[in-house]
């Protein structure tokens, strides 16, 4: 039998560890949203986005995809898409 993934992630959600691992990724997952919103506003494909950058394509998935990328790589993927990395410390 199998079960529905909705169902599935009501009963994770109930389980604390599961919870705990789940809010420390969230900035990963916020940076990739981030990434990727950027590289369609800018009208680009992920290997338009790649040759911009010197990169290949799948370095640009592993970023899309919650990677922790270096400041560095950030830098070059902003500079691709006609931005710049910006990076702040806010309180918990």
């Amino acid at each position: 039998m199998t079960v529905p993934f909705t169902e599935l992630r009501k009963k994770w959600r109930r389980d604390p560890d599961y919870r705990r691992e789940f809010e420390a990724i969230g900035p990963e997952f916020r940076l990739a949203r981030e990434l990727i919103q950027a590289r369609v506003k800018a009208g680009l494909s992920q290997q338009a986005l790649a040759e911009r950058m010197g990169a290949s394509q799948p370095t640009v998935a592993r970023l899309e995809s919650g990677h922790k990328p270096s400041l560095r790589t950030l830098e070059r993927y902003a500079r691709a898409v006609g931005m710049k990395v910006e990076i702040r410390l806010v309180g918990e």
